[in-house]
């Protein structure tokens, strides 16, 4: 189960339309340097998977393996959608805080 926090910031960047989703898509975004976080469902096929962690240590992108499809997909306000990739450098880093443990400012 994903953090509800970060839940909330993908959801604040999907209204401000700061995301890449569908794996093209979010594979095109990370060849076009505007990724700066990817996050994978931990339901996607193993081989997206890997594409997704191959082409995050080749461009220097974190990314966060966690969640089912359903409520990232939730999230965003779309059906079905196993990759997403955080735009905005700085939810990106916000969301990552929060995953690694630390708490959001303010």
């Amino acid at each position: 189960m994903i953090n509800k926090k970060i839940l909330g910031l993908v959801g604040l960047a999907a209204r401000a339309r700061q995301i890449a989703f569908g794996a093209d898509n979010v594979e095109t975004e990370i060849k076009k340097k505007q990724v700066h976080l990817i996050l994978v469902s931990k339901e996607a096929s193993q081989r997206t998977k890997d594409k997704f962690i191959k082409l995050s240590s080749e461009y220097k992108i974190p990314i966060i393996i966690d969640g089912d499809i359903d409520e990232i997909s939730k999230s965003i306000g779309k059906s079905n959608k196993a990759i997403i990739g955080i735009k905005n450098i700085n939810l990106s880093a916000q969301i990552e805080k929060i995953n690694n443990g630390g708490d959001i400012i303010g």
